[in-house]
């Protein structure tokens, strides 16, 4: 639940803040005192977009601190909004995304307003409200179906590609033979080209190559004045004395390996004098040879790996050409079988969903004869769509009759906004239960309704926030008095400057307020008694 919101340089309000209680609280105030700032306040701390106009004329920033409860463990989120349009989200002092800031605002608190009823009107939104009403069954059910519905798009547009792709595959078929025998012959192997470079670097240096090397190897092996003669016999002195101190055992043991290093690298520059040779027919091979894999890389890739990749692709499309026939029959048999399974899966979700939707159509008709809706009569459609969709088969639309003798009509074609706030109501009394969600906030949830409705909505409200927190903005007096914590919202204007302020009225103050709701700003001790008379009739 909400426990506690701070709200600074927001529009008109400089500071304020608002501790909530459990149960129903009730917000009012004159018009334009600032009723539905608070609730913009809210719904950007739970998690709306911001906008730079939010911020106080004058002030660098608006920043909006919510404090609650959720699954027993406090919670702090905060929105930060400058004026140059910055936006800042923090959820218990981290930065987080706004998106992940959301994830934990859904579970938090669900924000009800003028909106909600053109929500409620849109029947394609009716299928969620008989999804959610069973999810614990029709969840799983779900994600059967949409396993199946992917696999068989998947399919689909596999075969489609295939079709699509016939005429322009048979004019592209000898030209893929010959790319793929062009690369094929060349018969290349990884690494091919760079071997071919140093060969070639060899080659056309070879003299050069062979005199250094050649006359290094001479200086380390030729004659008796040979290094490793030289070094040989330093190391042979040495080993004889070696026994007499660690000290020369060990710089002995070092001469050994420098004289077996060298005697290594002296094998090493005989082996390659033997290699180096110079061969003009060679040297030719060679250079045409790398031209060929060169003129490969600039029509197939800019390494001999995306060449040969660039093969196998253009194989496996070859093939699908060549057995085009075999691929159709088999990719036609494999999305007849997933459309068959879909189609079962399909009829599940639709029996899942019928029965949810009969036990809706129950509660939502109870909840609304609670709420003065004696006649009403109520059923969900179901009509079945040409092609099964991403959400399954049906099309899903709540009608209604309110007035006995009247037929079922579509939501949208009701007039009265009284008899749509209420139906909301009703509906969001269901769901409430089944999202659990702790705080519902209903902003002007009156509209379009007075005198008994708006007492009964009252009662309604009461009955719901024994589950729920309540946060409820009202200019009736029949629903405010239904509250159990009552906060009044009023401006005041200091050195030409309006401030929007709250207080939470005492028991003496919530009397005045209905008062005021009753009879305008001349309270009475007529309107008082009427409005203690609403009080006690409502802890009734």
């Amino acid at each position: 639940m909400m426990n506690h919101i701070s709200i600074s340089n927001f529009a008109i309000i400089e500071n304020t803040e608002i501790d909530f209680d459990h149960g129903l609280n009730i917000i009012t105030g004159e018009t334009g005192s600032g009723k539905s700032i608070v609730i913009e306040a809210i719904s950007l701390a739970l998690g709306s977009r911001a906008d730079s106009a939010f911020v106080r004329s004058g002030a660098d920033k608006a920043v909006v601190q919510l404090a609650g409860d959720l699954d027993g463990e406090e919670i702090v989120i905060t929105r930060e909004v400058s004026s140059a349009g910055k936006n800042l989200c923090r959820l218990n002092g981290q930065i987080v995304t706004l998106s992940e800031l959301l994830v934990t605002c859904r579970r938090l608190a669900d924000i009800h307003g003028q909106y909600d009823n053109q929500s409620l009107l849109n029947c394609d939104n009716h299928i969620n409200l008989v999804d959610r009403f069973h999810s614990s069954h029709i969840e799983s059910i779900k994600e059967n179906f949409s396993r199946c519905y992917e696999a068989y798009t998947s399919l689909k547009q596999k075969l489609s590609s295939l079709l699509s792709a016939e005429t322009e595959n048979l004019r592209k078929r000898d030209f893929y033979r010959f790319e793929v025998d062009e690369i094929s012959s060349a018969q290349l192997h990884i690494g091919e080209d760079n071997e071919l470079e140093e060969r070639i670097s060899m080659l056309q240096n070879s003299e050069k190559i062979y005199s250094a090397v050649e006359g290094t190897y001479e200086m380390l092996n030729g004659g008796e004045n040979a290094v490793l003669s030289a070094l040989g016999s330093g190391m042979n002195a040495l080993q004889g004395i070696a026994s007499y101190s660690r000290e020369i055992s060990s710089v002995a043991d070092d001469y050994s390996d420098l004289f077996y290093r060298l005697e290594d690298i002296s094998s090493s520059l005989r082996d390659i004098r033997e290699k180096v040779t110079f061969s003009p027919h060679e040297l030719d091979e060679a250079i045409a040879r790398l031209n060929t894999i060169d003129g490969l890389k600039k029509k197939y890739g800019s390494t001999i790996e995306e060449i040969l990749s660039y093969m196998d692709r253009v194989s496996e499309e070859l093939y699908s050409i060549d057995n085009f026939d075999e691929l159709k029959a088999q990719l036609t048999e494999d999305t007849d079988k997933a459309l068959q399974e879909l189609k079962i899966q399909a009829d599940l979700l639709t029996e899942a969903r019928r029965s949810s939707a009969s036990e809706l159509e129950k509660s939502i008709e109870k909840e609304l004869k609670d709420l003065n809706f004696d006649s009403a009569q109520l059923s969900i459609e179901f009509r079945e769509l040409p092609d099964i969709g991403p959400n399954g088969k049906d099309q899903i639309e709540i009608l209604i009759s309110t007035n006995r003798g009247e037929p079922l009509k579509p939501l949208a074609k009701i007039a009265s906004g009284g008899e749509i706030s209420r139906i909301m109501l009703a509906i969001k009394n269901i769901t409430g239960t089944y999202d659990s969600i702790p705080t519902m906030i209903f902003d002007e949830i009156d509209a379009g309704i007075s005198g008994i409705t708006a007492s009964i909505v009252g009662r309604k409200l009461k009955e719901i926030a024994r589950h729920h927190q309540i946060i409820c903005i009202t200019h009736l007096p029949q629903i405010a008095a239904c509250g159990e914590s009552h906060y009044r919202i009023y401006k005041e204007v200091t050195d030409e400057k309006t401030f929007t302020r709250v207080e939470k009225l005492n028991d003496n103050q919530t009397v005045d307020e209905i008062a005021r709701l009753l009879g305008g700003e001349n309270i009475t001790d007529t309107t008082r008694k009427s409005a203690l008379e609403l009080l006690n009739s409502a802890k009734g």
